[in-house]
């Protein structure tokens, strides 16, 4: 099973609210939203004007490059970012008291780790560099013991980010969503 359908499994047994608006960022998502009868000419989820409620712009950047990282676009469906995950996980934040503090820990940590690595925060590292610290904090099994703040803010931003995924029009997509379907018999579950 590759990470995509292990997410899909995790976001179908997700709660989360319906995010309006998804809408493509590249070529390949608008082909994926005109092939699944959506609109692709709706506006790109490039947040252009969005003021986060939570998270500073700094802290904002790093949980879109998170959010795509864990749901990259692909030829079915959009990234994160084109779901408005980010949006998702900073209304969440705010919302959420609970969320608060591991969150902003989290990045908080994140970009100290990569200071120390690589001599720049998250966002301003090298893709490379980038990938290179999710496959630290990736993988539960695996992590050090001195990675282990960064393994519980990883794990809380993907299950965060597949929720967010999963319950919006792009996540529905991807999965096949087809809504409530007329029948005209009933064959059970």
């Amino acid at each position: 099973m590759d990470r995509r359908e292990y997410l899909k499994l995790l976001g179908a047994a997700s709660v989360g609210a319906t995010l309006p608006g998804c809408a493509p960022a590249d070529e390949a998502e608008r082909a994926a939203r005109a092939s699944a009868g959506l609109d692709p000419a709706d506006p790109p989820g490039d947040f252009a004007g969005y003021e986060p409620r939570f998270f500073t712009p700094a802290e904002f950047e790093t949980v879109r490059l998170l959010a795509d990282i864990i749901i990259p676009a692909d030829a079915v469906s959009g990234s994160a970012t084109s779901a408005r995950v980010p949006e998702f996980i900073d209304f969440t934040a705010w919302d959420r008291e609970s969320f608060q503090i591991p969150l902003r820990g989290g990045l908080a940590w994140t970009d100290e780790a990569c200071r120390r690595a690589f001599g720049s925060r998250f966002a301003e590292c090298t893709p490379e560099d980038r990938m290179q610290m999710v496959e630290r904090i990736a993988w539960p099994k695996s992590a050090t013991p001195e990675d282990a703040p960064g393994v519980t803010f990883f794990t809380l931003m993907r299950d965060m980010t597949a929720s967010g995924f999963y319950s919006s029009e792009v996540g529905m997509m991807d999965v096949g969503y087809r809504g409530n379907q007329p029948m005209v018999d009933w064959k059970g579950c």
